[in-house]
């Protein structure tokens, strides 16, 4: 398959991924997806979403990265007009608009550990209350999860409930990352130079034999998000019918280090290396976080997960 759901691509490893969005689509079971920064985790949750008997409703998507601690459980579960500062009217939360829909939980490894006992609660029995209400709200929601972290040595350290993730991972769908998939790397790189020109109002209709080598021999520690990012800024600053690129793909694999690291540590030293690039500019235009793909409140709450500090 090629084109799935717009998850680009016909190796094996991604062939793999395709079979589970269709043996679970159909069922409302909760689905565990699982994947490096970048690999398309969301993609794959709409897919899930869009080919289930709920595709008629609105799937809801919640960052676990992108807010404070405080202000997630009422996201979540909405809250009453008064029910803390700042609360001037009632909300419904994610849960609520949600109903008979399905929620995707992105970066589900960030939610903070004394509002994990409360979405166990959700899932276990589909109720719940607002903030400031003591009245129990039921909901039909199917849950769709997806986190970067090894949730498993987050269980041990115990950052996150050994329940919850028990309830959580009943069908876990594995993303692999796109240095596991290089022989899909023509066909994504076809798909997005096109949809790129066509967006900026260019015709290119060449990738160069040496370009296609370079994309293929870089080990992409951003994955596919990555590859979109670079192939833009080569479209951008190609004024003709070839594509020519505007980064310098060099670093092989090999250099992130001689030792196995985890992947905690590869992370941790990509992102320095761009924030060192961008002068520590965390958002906005050639900042850290448009070169990495991310939003500028993920690539925040990466920093303090992975304690990097500007010196």
């Amino acid at each position: 398959m090629y084109n799935y759901e717009h998850i680009i691509g016909q190796s094996n490893a991604i062939s793999d991924v395709f079979f589970k969005i269709e043996q679970i689509a159909g069922t409302d079971t909760t689905v565990m997806i699982l994947g490096e920064t970048g690999t398309g985790k969301e993609l794959v949750a709409r897919a899930i979403h869009g080919a289930s008997s709920r595709k008629d409703r609105t799937l809801v998507k919640m960052n676990c990265a992108a807010l404070p601690a405080n202000l997630i459980e009422s996201e979540l579960f909405g809250h009453e007009k008064g029910a803390f500062t700042g609360a001037h009217s009632r909300r419904e939360g994610r849960f609520e608009i949600a109903n008979h829909g399905s929620l995707f939980l992105d970066e589900i490894g960030e939610l903070p550990l004394e509002l994990q006992a409360k979405l166990l609660q959700v899932i276990q029995s589909g109720e719940f209350e607002r903030v400031g209400n003591s009245k129990t709200i039921k909901v039909d929601v199917r849950i769709i999860a997806a986190t970067n972290r090894n949730m498993e040595e987050e269980v041990r350290k115990g950052k996150f409930r050994d329940d919850l993730w028990y309830r959580l991972n009943i069908f876990p769908i594995t993303i692999p990352p796109l240095r596991d998939r290089v022989d899909d790397i023509p066909l994504l790189a076809a798909f997005y130079v096109d949809k790129i020109a066509k967006r900026l109002g260019k015709s290119i209709d060449h990738i160069p034999t040496s370009v296609m080598n370079a994309l293929h021999d870089y080990h992409w520690p951003g994955n596919v998000r990555e590859l979109e990012n670079v192939l833009e800024r080569g479209v951008i600053v190609s004024s003709g019918p070839k594509l020519r690129l505007a980064d310098e793909l060099k670093k092989p694999f090999a250099e992130l280090g001689a030792h196995r690291k985890t992947l905690d540590a590869v992370e941790r030293a990509h992102i320095l290396t761009v924030l060192e690039q961008t002068r520590w500019k965390v958002g906005g235009k050639g900042s850290a976080a448009e070169v990495l793909g991310l939003d500028r409140s993920t690539l925040r709450a990466r920093m303090r997960k992975l304690d990097i500090r500007k010196p």
